[in-house]
């Protein structure tokens, strides 16, 4: 195959990739509404996933992508006969098509891992034809095959597939005119991100004649103030030509006359070229605010039509998550409902490409924590079906909000607050004088979690920390509300584009800085009478509202603030605020509001600590630009507290932590050895279960590792000795195991486990970060 021939048929399969994915999530979509349809109305349902499934079989034909085109071709068959009334829709049924669409998917990307699943495609063919044969009446061929009466496409025809568009959903049909359809091309979404990269550089140019033109201003200014001080000493001036006149006489021509005369002429001469050269520079300063507000009117233009083209639907992202939210409940024995409003609003690509993980991390948190098994609901007098809403709406100065809501259990507040004063989030210096909100926002820090034991989906405090940190740096905030025994609802606040804003700049020091206005929620003066001390710190009062007073150099870690004299005793203090939190900073200077531009501070500084990223001002300085989510959290911690575990440190000494291992299996034994001794503990092992309690029993340990399948006393029943055992009932214990069904996991929790790691999805330091949570 030639050069050319090699490069069309990979330009082909990347075509046919990015077709063939929306076809699998069209088909993923349709199969769960073909699930939650009644029977009656069935018939449109099925409708959409046999086109689709049709259509992805043409187009894998077209590049030869046998696997699947096979695998199509078995599923089209289990449509057509449940088309023909020969195949009834059950569970189980759902279920195979579920995993026939999700090994479509895998057997989608260029690489490796598309070549391992292929394995799979014959097993799944198999299961697919024995549901047809156990169902199909007689003299009806059981061949999963091609269907009589599906239409047969000249090869031409499906060739052409992977180079056109997708034929529109019957569920959503165009809207359109005929004339504009044609005019729609696809562009790279990395092409489009690089030119509106370069446009946004034109606004950095749009602030800098900004700047100039404020200059020339100023410079203006300038001559109105020398013309004031002229025509301030006209009169005297006036006063010495009369007296030079009066002594004139051709007999009197004396030397200091002659040097006055010419000192008048030279400032009568000199206010002319003064007055010209103002003139002119009034023609220039004209004719730069002119060219400032043309150049900055299609700057802004331009912006504006190349960030339209990144906006995108929220529901090219919320697609995949009605299958996800199947998958998640059913694998739970829980049943759920998920309903999504506002899905056309649309966003800016890439904080659409952010927002995905912690919207999902939402989701299936509300899966796992949230919703309760459909019998616990009904003795509560809930539906047994839960529901899970997400709703997207535009709100004001370009932004979207998103509510994450469900109607499940709540969160507990009293292990919130448990969990966060034993890891440190909140202070037990102030007992029970927390506010619900307080405690609630712990949970957006890591190490925070409701949750009993630590599984393969939850439990390790860290995703809910995730999920604010990712959407801070988008420039948005997360905030939440729950209702205990009535449901929670999470409040996501983002920027409709990642353009450039307003932001306010201050000055500590020598050093300049800028803070997004959006955060800024006042900015005044304050007396050092209204400066209080309450508890070793100092609080403001403003409004009626105490906040607390820091010093924003300090904050930040700068050089010794400067004891600059405040005038008339009068502090410049700034309110910043986010998420419910507010704090007042002092400042040495507020020097005006302005439209930034955001830049980020490459690769090699990814995550600075209270910096979001930087700007550059009309003067060409580059100015930091504060994270102020970040620099509220650094405000509160501004006081450390001592450390957490430091008491158990100093009663332990320098003593090496022990961790009883507990395996049937010496292979397992000795790795879980080896790996726990490389970790610095000290480790004993034990064959099984009764010889596990006999020595735990009789040795202390700091942590017991345990298999659940052993023989004498298993796993499970080893916990639950250990928890009914007075002297070990706080130890913790963690189940690794290869037995992984829902079931087995939930008598974990009931039994005491801290944590179930399952041995499929094992790694070392997924079991080494458990162990360091725990002891």
């Amino acid at each position: 195959m030639g050069t050319k021939d090699e490069a069309f048929r990979l330009r082909l399969l990347e075509t046919f990739r990015g077709e063939a994915k929306d076809h699998v999530q069209t088909l993923c979509s349709g199969l769960v509404e073909l699930e939650k349809a009644p029977a009656e109305d069935r018939k449109s349902a099925l409708e959409v996933v046999f086109r689709e499934v049709h259509s992805l079989k043409g187009a894998a034909r077209a590049v030869e992508m046998r696997e699947i085109e096979a695998l199509c071709q078995s599923v089209e068959s289990v449509f057509a006969a449940m088309k023909r009334e020969q195949l009834e829709l059950t569970e189980a049924l759902c279920d195979l098509l579920h995993q026939s669409a999700d090994l479509l998917g895998k057997l989608l990307p260029a690489s490796g891992e598309a070549k391992a699943w292929a394995s799979q495609v014959a097993p799944m063919q198999e299961q697919l034809a024995l549901v047809l044969k156990n169902t199909a009446p007689a003299g009806t061929s059981s061949f999963v095959g091609e269907h009589p009466s599906a239409p047969f496409f000249p090869a031409a025809d499906i060739e052409a597939i992977p180079a056109s568009p997708a034929e529109p959903r019957p569920s959503q049909p165009t809207t359109l005119p005929q004339e504009e359809v044609a005019e729609l091309v696809k562009v790279p979404a990395a092409r489009l991100k690089a030119i509106l990269v370069q446009t946004e550089d034109f606004l950095s140019e749009k602030l800098a004649s900004r700047q100039r033109t404020d200059q020339l201003k100023g410079i203006l200014e300038q001559f109105a103030a020398w013309q004031k001080d002229w025509d301030r000493i006209r009169p005297e001036l006036s006063f010495f030509r009369r007296i030079l006149d009066r002594q004139a006489s051709p007999q009197q021509e004396g030397a200091e006359r002659k040097k006055l005369g010419r000192l008048l002429e030279y400032l009568q001469e000199n206010r002319a070229f003064v007055n010209g050269l103002e003139n002119s520079l009034k023609t220039l300063a004209k004719a730069s605010e002119q060219e400032s507000r043309s150049l900055g009117n299609r700057v802004d233009a331009l912006a504006e039509q190349v960030k339209k083209s990144l906006l995108v639907p929220f529901s090219l992202l919320l697609e995949p998550l009605p299958k996800l939210v199947r998958d998640l409940a059913r694998a739970q024995g829980k049943e759920m409902e998920l309903k999504i409003s506002g899905d056309q609003v649309e966003i800016d690509r890439r904080i659409l490409d952010g927002i995905k993980d912690p919207l999902i991390h939402l989701v299936r948190n509300a899966v796992d924590h949230g919703i309760e098994p459909p019998e616990t609901r009904r003795v509560k007098g809930k539906p047994r079906s839960g529901t899970l809403a997400l709703h997207i709406a535009r709100r004001e100065e370009g932004k979207v909000e998103i509510l994450v809501s469900d109607d499940g259990a709540g969160i507990d507040l009293e292990k919130v607050k448990e969990t966060a004063l034993r890891e440190g989030a909140l202070s037990t210096r102030n007992g029970a004088a927390y506010s619900e909100q307080r405690i609630l926002a712990c949970i957006f820090e890591s190490g925070v979690s409701t949750s009993s034991i630590i599984t393969d989906l939850s439990g390790r405090g860290l995703g809910l920390a995730i999920v604010r940190e990712k959407v801070e740096k988008l420039g948005g905030s997360v905030t939440v509300e729950s209702n205990p025994g009535a449901g929670t609802r999470f409040r996501l606040l983002l920027p409709t584009s990642l353009a450039g804003f307003r932001g306010v700049v201050v000055r500590v020091g020598d050093q300049l800085l800028v803070v997004p206005a959006g955060n800024v929620e006042n900015v005044l003066r304050v007396t050092s009478q209204r400066i209080k001390t309450i508890e070793n710190m100092d609080s403001v009062q403003i409004g009626g509202q105490a906040y607390s007073l820091v010093h924003l150099g300090e904050v930040l870690g700068l050089a010794a603030r400067t004891r600059e004299p405040a005038t008339e005793g009068r502090r410049q203090v700034v309110v910043l605020g986010s998420a419910g939190i507010s704090i007042a900073f002092q400042v040495d200077e507020v020097l005006g509001d302005q439209e930034i531009l955001i830049k980020n501070l490459g690769p090699q500084l990814q995550r600075v600590r209270n910096v979001a990223g930087a700007t550059f001002l009309g003067s060409g300085k580059v100015v930091p630009v504060l994270n102020i989510p970040d620099l509220l959290r650094s405000a509160v911690q501004a006081r450390p507290s001592a450390p957490r575990g430091a008491v158990e440190d100093d009663q332990r000494g320098r003593e090496r932590l022990s961790v009883l291992v507990v395996e049937d299996s010496i292979t397992s034994r000795m790795l879980l050895k080896n790996i726990l001794e490389a970790a610095g503990y000290q480790v004993e092992t034990a064959v099984d279960g009764a010889d596990g309690f006999t020595r735990a029993k009789s040795e202390s340990f700091d942590l017991v590792v345990s298999d659940v399948d052993m023989p004498r006393m298993n796993g499970f029943d080893l916990t639950a000795k250990i928890r009914s055992d007075k002297k070990l009932a706080e130890t913790p214990v963690v189940l690794v195991t290869s037995l992984e069904s829902r079931d087995d996991k939930e008598r974990g929790i009931e039994v005491g486990a801290n944590a179930y790691i399952v041995k499929g999805d094992f790694d070392q330091s997924n079991l080494l970060e458990t162990i360091g949570r725990l002891i």
